[in-house]
């Protein structure tokens, strides 16, 4: 969404070039960017919004990066009072609170891709899985999927989790699990056949426990981190050297770009296959 679009009427070119043009809509609640310098106006940015999408009911202002072990940012509402809400994409229901757990319309087509590469028949873990949607993606594109398992350290995002898993009618195939992926992982031993590991900034921690996870035959791990648009191709050397070093052989698949970050710098995934 670009919300330099809905303002260029309201606002003067210096002040729409402080403005971050994309901001998200989460079911019915908007999350936006107000830069200090126009705060006095956040109102105004507040009002352009709801005249453009009518359904939102709630508008709340980014406090904070993401920070803290549930990768949650500090919220102020503008407009509303419920942060709770229900969010569609690619058939699937996924309920949240955006106060309480983390979630990211953004990456829709990046978890469609990464589901329709599962294949029929395979164990399949999300580490750090929040409210679910790898998940319930990958269940949901290819039903025949043997087991997915989500490991989800946030008490309220495993909450909504088993919400999401019951009202998109996946109990059978999708099982969330509470607690440190440090903890629980070493359960999954030798289970899977895909590892989808979501959580850029700290990912490469999990490298050895993901490999792990796989069957002794192999597998395939997403693995994403965050790179410099200059050194994109430097993030297959962190998967290299943690199969190296357990011993295994690493074949990267693809390098892919996925979202812009920050200046210059990307959310990046790395699908590779261990044998």
């Amino acid at each position: 969404m670009n919300i330099k679009e809905l303002l260029k009427d309201r606002f003067s070119p210096e002040e729409l070039k402080e403005l971050n043009r994309a901001y998200d809509i989460i079911g019915d609640v908007a999350i936006i960017e107000v830069p200090e310098r126009l705060e006095n106006r956040e109102r105004e940015i507040a009002e352009a919004i709801l005249s453009s999408h009518k359904h939102v009911k709630t508008i709340c202002k980014k406090m904070s990066e993401r920070r803290g072990r549930y990768r949650l940012r500090e919220l102020k509402v503008l407009y509303g009072t419920d942060t709770y809400t229900e969010h569609r994409e690619h058939g699937m229901v996924l309920r949240l609170d955006v106060q309480k757990a983390y979630f990211s319309p953004r990456e829709a087509t990046e978890r469609q891709r990464i589901a329709k590469q599962v294949r029929p028949g395979e164990t399949v873990m999300v580490m750090f899985s929040g409210i679910c949607p790898y998940a319930i993606a990958v269940a949901k594109q290819q039903p025949v999927v043997k087991k997915v398992y989500a490991i989800e350290i946030n008490e309220h995002a495993h909450r909504y989790a088993e919400e999401n898993v019951r009202i998109n009618k996946l109990s059978h195939k999708v099982v969330p699990v509470l607690g440190d992926v440090e903890k629980e992982a070493p359960d999954f031993f030798g289970v899977c056949d895909r590892v989808i590991m979501p959580l850029p900034l700290e990912a490469h921690r999990f490298l050895p426990l993901a490999i792990k996870c796989l069957k002794k035959s192999g597998g395939t791990i997403h693995y994403y981190t965050v790179a410099d648009e200059k050194d994109i191709d430097k993030s297959r050397g962190s998967v290299e050297r943690e199969c190296e070093k357990l011993g295994k052989k690493c074949a990267v698949l693809k390098v892919k770009r996925v979202l812009l970050y920050g200046p210059r710098t990307w959310k990046v995934c790395v699908d590779f296959r261990v044998s």
